[in-house]
């Protein structure tokens, strides 16, 4: 079945380009209107909503954003874009998930790093931590991706690895590391023309690539936590907003993007025949990978129940991200949803993000 479109424009004024009276469903105007309101009450500075129900898409920019082409900061849901890009070079027989890291980063293997394996960075067990101790530090002075790295390697592990699940962006910063070394191509550049390229997301980007940074919107920083910006002291040099940041492309939470984008992605897992993936290697990825321990998790993507809406079910795979951001897919109903915001998570979990998951998994819709 082809699938038939409505786009809807900013502010709600938008026009209706092609549809079907099917494709025009409750829940999504519930959900519009539910953010609509957020902006018009100066809660929320820009939007985008992308919905994709069997054959139909529901497709909205509301706000400072332009059209549902406008990047978006969109924080974590770069794991996931990660974690392709180190799969893809397991299909080529490049790497394996049960490496060891040091493999590829001899200097990774002091005292208990000796055990971590690439699939402990891709599945948030390898004892390293969220984010460096002297995170703020390095940001504040404008450190390069590379000191980063160097700290990352160096950092001491919060547990033995393998034991638990806790989240981790400095392991998805060494999985991009180990591709580097193998690639002998920034990170960045591998994902355009081995991942984004193929999957036809022509407004991706790992850093801002070829956007200017005033085609993205602000987040509104001033919500955030104080690791990344927010509180009371002048973080414009190096907060989510700042040149800097917006160029040091992280993979853990570095990449602009769309929602028509990561529906694409999305919508790859969901017919793995569309993805630059083996089949069975997308497979992989959206099965829990860390029976037997504290919190179930795929290879970059979340599996947490309930966090992508009360009636997603349990096959239910996706991501957030704390500038505001959430993307997930339902296999069971063969549905996508992709949320970017500019408010930061913290501030719109309650009030936008989680209600309109909640909307978009209902099954009467």
């Amino acid at each position: 079945m082809r699938r038939r479109d409505f786009i809807d424009g900013a502010l709600g004024l938008g026009i209706l380009m092609t549809a079907s009276k099917a494709g025009l469903r409750g829940s999504n105007k519930e959900a519009s209107a539910l953010i609509l309101s957020a902006v018009k009450s100066g809660e929320l500075r820009a939007a985008s909503l992308e919905v994709r129900r069997d054959a139909f898409t529901y497709r909205k920019a509301f706000g400072e954003a332009q059209s549902s082409d406008t990047p978006f900061l969109i924080a974590s849901i770069t794991k996931p874009m990660t974690a392709v890009g180190l799969m893809l070079l397991a299909d080529r027989g490049e790497l394996a998930l049960g490496d060891p890291v040091h493999k590829f980063i001899p200097e990774f293997q002091d005292g208990a790093r000796k055990a971590i394996t690439i699939k402990n960075l891709l599945t948030h067990t390898s004892g390293l931590p969220d984010q460096l101790p002297e995170n703020i530090e390095l940001r504040k002075r404008q450190a390069p991706l590379e000191e980063f790295v160097a700290r990352a390697i160096n950092t001491p592990l919060l547990f033995k690895p393998g034991t638990r699940v806790q989240y981790q962006s400095m392991g998805f910063l060494l999985a991009s590391e180990v591709a580097q070394r193998i690639t002998k191509t920034p990170f960045a550049k591998f994902l355009e023309e081995e991942v984004f390229q193929p999957l036809g997301m022509g407004r991706t980007a790992l850093g801002l690539g070829r956007f200017g940074i005033s085609e993205s919107p602000r987040s509104q920083v001033e919500h955030a936590e104080p690791l990344y910006g927010g509180g009371g002291e002048d973080t414009t040099s190096w907060d989510w907003n700042s040149p800097y940041w917006r160029n040091l492309a992280t993979p853990w939470g570095g990449a602009h993007s769309t929602g028509r984008d990561i529906a694409k992605m999305l919508d790859a897992f969901l017919h793995p025949e569309r993805n630059v993936l083996k089949p069975e290697t997308a497979a992989s990825m959206i099965v829990d990978q860390n029976q037997g321990l504290n919190e179930p998790w795929g290879i970059g993507f979340s599996l947490k129940p309930g966090q992508f809406g009360r009636e997603s079910s349990p096959a239910t795979f996706g991501h957030g991200g704390s500038t505001g951001t959430i993307a997930w897919a339902d296999p069971e109903i063969d549905r996508v949803c992709v949320l970017l915001t500019t408010l930061p998570a913290r501030a719109s979990q309650e009030s936008i993000l989680q209600p309109v998951c909640d909307l978009i998994s209902r099954r009467d819709t």
